[in-house]
């Protein structure tokens, strides 16, 4: 390897002024690379390998053979030893080739390492910063090592294309033919035709604000605060998600609205006692013993999932976005009852605090504290631990964000999760 950064550094300033000089401005990577070599060498950087260390053009064809041979513009997300940008340009039919950066620091180093002029002089290919453009492209492919090395500013990209490549492994057990969803459905079929259409909750409450109540450990922060708002006339309408009711409750809070779509959520988190003023909106796949028991009036709809594609047929009734949590229904319900103003508690899709959620144990709604191996950044612009799941959860929401620009959303605590579409509400964040 020779450092060619000079030759490289004249390619990308001559067709890349601005990215060349952010560039320049990246840390350095030597101390923390190493060589590591098998029958051919290939970079380490922190203990993970960039690419194959004995065949990088087999593994990079290898990449190539995923993306559709009749593309004419493709995105490659992370740079790499630049192997799969080189090997794409192999094929005359491409007619654009997207680089996206997704760690500068790495990026840099390799210019300095290796001769990448014979693709970055190639007029097909745009270099780009991954975290520049607000979502991921398709079709694309995205370099193992570095979705692991993705650098902060490039890791909301990182976490959609993440989110993407787990669609179909997280879809795995909503599959309409599975002996479990068939039963559930049928179990649910008789409240699901004789309950009220979420539909007639929508347009209710035309421009007053919600707030969304899910269950991350920031919630914590506001029981007192919410109590006070609660007994306010006239106030904002609460709308609950399932896992944060029962706290709630233990606070002296009771939500005007509860959601639920989890086949999984039971009497313990929807104890149906003093719920007679309560209205509960909910999925069909929910427990219908726990719906039952719930004693005030109940609301159904459905997502879009193929989950629901016989029933939607047989038994018409509204849709509510869900992509993933329950969050995602909370909110679409709060847009579509004509919230213009919407401010999100408990959103931290992160274990701030050491926690996983308000009002419950560690591990008692899903995997403990000590079992998170990811991050996000909080509303400070520091690194919080995560799972993937809720990565995904809230790429979903900022989706969904994005998508509704006349409504304002507004986030109440900067210690999870940053959303992007949100900005603080200024009474709760202090």
């Amino acid at each position: 390897m020779s450092d060619s950064f000079d030759h490289n550094a004249q390619v990308i300033e001559r067709r890349w002024p601005a990215l060349f000089a952010r560039l320049i401005t990246e840390r350095s990577m030597q101390e923390q690379a190493e060589l590591v070599e098998g029958l051919g060498s290939t970079l380490s950087i922190s203990g993970i390998q960039l690419t194959s260390r004995h065949d990088r053009t087999r593994e990079a064809r290898l990449q190539a053979a995923s993306l559709p041979s009749d593309a004419p513009v493709v995105h490659v997300y992370g740079t790499g030893l630049g192997d799969l940008p080189t090997v794409l340009l192999e094929n005359a039919d491409i007619q654009r080739v997207f680089v996206h950066i997704l760690n500068g620091a790495i990026f840099r180093l390799t210019l300095q390492l290796l001769d990448q002029q014979h693709w970055l002089n190639d007029p097909r290919i745009e270099l780009r910063y991954a975290g520049d453009a607000p979502d991921i492209y398709m079709p694309f492919f995205a370099l193992p090592a570095e979705m692991l090395l993705a650098d902060d500013f490039n890791a909301k990209i990182r976490d959609r294309l993440i989110s993407e490549v787990h669609l179909a492994f997280n879809n795995r057990e909503f599959d309409p033919n599975s002996p479990e969803i068939i039963q559930r459905l049928e179990e649910s079929l008789e409240l699901v035709s004789q309950d009220a259409d979420v539909a007639e909750l929508f347009s209710t409450c035309s421009g007053r604000e919600v707030y969304v109540i899910a269950t991350g450990p920031s919630l914590e922060h506001h029981f007192e605060q919410l109590r006070a708002i609660r007994e306010q006339e006239p106030r904002p309408l609460f709308i609950s998600v399932d896992t944060a009711y029962r706290p709630l409750r233990e606070h002296g809070i009771a939500p005007d609205i509860v959601v639920s779509i989890d086949q999984r959520i039971g009497f313990r988190h929807l104890p149906p006692e003093d719920t007679g003023d309560i209205p509960l909106v909910y999925l069909p796949l929910s427990d219908p013993q726990v719906l039952a028991a719930w004693q005030g009036a109940r609301y159904v709809g459905y997502s879009a999932s193929p989950v629901y594609a016989a029933l939607r047929q047989a038994l018409p009734k509204a849709e509510l976005y869900v992509g993933g949590s329950v969050i995602h229904p909370a909110v679409d319900l709060a847009v579509k009852m004509g919230a213009d103003r919407i401010t999100l508690f408990g959103a931290d899709f992160a274990f701030p605090m050491n926690k996983t959620h308000a009002g419950w144990g560690d591990g008692d709604l899903g995997p403990g504290v000590s079992q998170a191996r990811h991050w996000v950044l909080d509303g400070n612009g520091q690194r919080v631990s995560t799972q993937l799941n809720f990565r995904s959860y809230l790429c979903e929401l900022e989706r969904y964000i994005a998508g509704h620009p006349k409504v304002s959303f507004f986030n109440s605590s900067r210690a999870g999760a940053m959303i992007v579409g949100t900005t603080f509400n200024q009474e709760f964040v202090q």
